[in-house]
């Protein structure tokens, strides 16, 4: 399996943190080099390792955040 290569674009939310200092973010996140995405994920402390997310686009967040409001 080939290495997954990221980047932390932007750093916009920490929404939750564990007890072992993993941290439920909501960043945005370039994927291989491609064009960076909204990305919802659990990071290490040094955003060394990660859990599983979902990526999503800015079609998806706007969608998202209308869909937040009405909650």
């Amino acid at each position: 399996m080939s290495e997954i290569k990221f980047e932390i674009v932007e750093q916009i939310a920490v929404l939750s943190e564990s007890a072992k200092g993993w941290t439920k973010e909501l960043n945005l996140v370039s994927w291989n080099g491609r064009e960076p995405k909204y990305d919802l994920r659990d990071w290490s402390p040094n955003h060394e390792k990660m859990g599983k997310g979902i990526t999503l686009s800015e079609e998806d967040i706007k969608k998202l955040k209308e869909v937040l409001k009405t909650l």
